[in-house]
């Protein structure tokens, strides 16, 4: 015989106006392996099928199941209840619009952020559906990739203090965004281009360096590295005609993105 777990969870359908936010209990027994995803759904189908969860790949890959487990922003379906003690208490990811109990519009947000940072490759080439693809070397593909992971499941921004304090505040998952296309060739964006998109208190200035987003990331995606570089080579854009250019050079080599953007 498993556990038996208590599962909190808080209900509101904010379509509803007789609906206000409140904790429900649902008691289920623990199997072998069991993911807070499986739990849930598990719920809904043998307890209350009105229980408002979202999901769709239950691989860690879609990042739709974000929610807060326990206090700690995560997936569902990537937390086994084994980790957990038999007392979980679960609520919807903050900053993002509330659709009913644990779903919340990441989407909107994303997408809103998305066309601030104007997230794609800009230059002036013609596309041409009959050539080769741009080629480039493994080691910087392979570092773009790694920034190129994030599943936007929201939970770095649900975890991030300026984020819950600053609608405008636009978050570790963007600025990280930013750094992929600053490495990539492709892009013809120079150090001015991304100083105006997030040269300021909304992005890489904004940053208070708590570190909840990269600790709560389930792709462990190297956030805080990445806004450490983009603040500093915004940072030293900002200083480039009051530091003299021999002093500015030093400061330069600790940058990842001097060699692209001088």
């Amino acid at each position: 015989m498993g556990r038996k777990l208590r599962i909190e969870v808080l209900r509101y359908n904010p379509l509803d106006p007789a609906s206000t936010p409140h904790m429900q209990t649902y008691h289920l027994e623990e199997h072998p392996s069991m993911t807070l995803f499986v739990a849930l759904m598990q719920i809904r189908e043998t307890q209350d099928p009105t229980l408002q969860f979202d999901f769709c790949c239950r691989a860690g890959i879609c990042g739709s199941c974000g929610m807060v487990i326990n206090g700690r922003p995560g997936l569902a379906c990537c937390t086994q209840t084994r980790d957990l003690p038999d007392h979980i208490v679960l609520h919807p990811l903050p900053v993002f619009k509330l659709v009913g109990d644990l779903s919340v519009d990441t989407g909107s947000w994303f997408r809103n952020v998305g066309t601030r940072i104007e997230s794609w490759i800009h230059n002036n080439k013609t596309f041409d559906e009959n050539a080769q693809e741009d080629r480039m070397e493994n080691e910087l593909a392979v570092q773009i990739f790694e920034l190129d992971r994030c599943i936007e499941c929201g939970c770095c921004i649900a975890a991030c203090g300026t984020a819950r304090m600053r609608e405008d505040f636009m978050g570790a998952t963007t600025i990280n965004r930013m750094a992929r296309f600053c490495l990539d060739p492709r892009d013809n964006r120079d150090v001015q281009d991304f100083y105006e998109l997030i040269g300021n208190d909304q992005g890489v200035f904004g940053c208070m360096g708590l570190l909840g987003c990269e600790d709560v990331c389930p792709k462990k995606l190297p956030l805080q590295d990445q806004l450490g570089i983009m603040r500093r080579m915004l940072a030293l854009h900002s200083v480039k005609n009051i530091i003299p250019r021999s002093i500015l050079n030093k400061m330069e080599k600790k940058c990842g993105c001097q060699d692209k953007h001088k």
